[in-house]
C-alpha cells in the first residue's frame, strides 16, 4: 500500500526547508515513519543542470531558459531521487514530507509565460510528463507558503541559499520574485493546494503558528500513528 506524498511549496524564503524538516520531525516522534527530501537534490549529480542553470551558466536571467528546458532539468534531479532514495519507502507506505517539488515548476517556470492560454498548456504538459510519462507520485496534499515578496526579499538578505550561493539567478532578480509570487497564489487557487497566510496584519508569524496550522490541518488528513 503506497504511503503518503506531502509537499511544502512556496516562494524563495518563505521558510520551506524549515517547515518541512519540523513537520517530519514531529511526525516521527509521534511514531510515524515518515522521510523528508528536499529538491533540487544539490547532494546528487542529477541536480549538475539546475545548479548550471541557477548558476546563470545558461543565461543571467531566468527568461534566458523557457519553462519548458528548465522544468526538464529539475524534473530529471526529482526522477533520480524518487528512483534511488525513496520509491520503495513510499510504495510501502511511508509518509513522505517534500520541500518542493513538481509543484515548483508550476509557480517559478509557469511564471515565465504570460500568455494565459500557454500557461494552462504548459502546466498540462508538466503533469503529463512529470506524473504519467515518468512515473513520479503525485501529491496528496500541498501547503503554500505565502510569504509577501518584500517579506521574503528581507528574509534572503545576506544569507546563504541551498546551493551555498549568496543568490542565484531567481533570487537576484526581484521581479521575478513578485511574478512567482502571483502566479503561486493563482495557481494554488486553481489547484486546490491549502494556503498558509506567514503574515497577518503586516507582521511575519512565528515558526510555530505556522507550523501549527500545517500540523492541524496535516493531522485530520493521517490521522495517528
Amino acid at each position: 500500500m503506497r504511503g503518503k506524498l506531502i509537499v511544502i511549496e512556496g516562494t524563495d524564503g518563505s521558510g520551506k526547508a524549515t517547515q518541512s524538516g519540523k513537520m517530519a520531525a514531529r511526525l516521527a516522534a509521534e511514531g510515524f515513519t515518515v522521510r523528508k527530501v528536499d529538491y533540487p537534490n544539490y547532494q546528487s549529480q542529477s541536480s549538475a543542470l539546475v545548479k548550471m542553470y541557477l548558476n546563470g551558466e545558461f543565461g543571467e536571467r531566468p527568461e534566458d531558459v523557457n519553462a519548458y528546458a528548465a522544468s526538464a532539468f529539475y524534473a530529471v534531479d526529482r526522477i533520480a531521487s524518487y528512483k534511488k532514495e525513496w520509491e520503495e519507502f513510499y510504495l510501502n507506505g511511508g509518509i513522505v514530507i517534500a520541500d518542493r517539488y513538481t509543484t515548483s515548476n508550476m509557480i517559478h517556470q509557469a511564471a515565465k509565460i504570460k500568455d494565459k492560454a500557454e500557461k494552462e498548456r504548459y502546466l498540462e504538459w508538466l503533469g503529463d510528463f512529470e506524473f504519467t510519462k515518468c512515473g513520479l507520485p503525485v501529491p496528496d496534499k500541498v501547503f503554500f507558503l505565502a510569504m509577501p515578496p518584500a517579506v521574503s526579499r528581507e528574509l534572503m538578505r545576506g544569507r546563504e541559499n541551498k546551493a551555498g550561493n549568496v543568490k542565484d539567478i531567481h533570487e537576484q532578480d526581484s521581479d521575478y520574485l513578485s511574478y512567482c509570487f502571483a502566479n503561486a497564489c493563482d495557481i494554488a487557487a486553481t489547484f486546490g493546494w491549502h494556503r498558509v497566510d506567514c503574515t497577518d496584519s503586516g507582521q511575519i508569524k512565528t515558526i510555530e503558528q505556522i507550523h501549527e496550522e500545517i500540523y492541524q490541518e496535516l493531522h485530520r488528513m493521517i490521522g495517528r500513528a
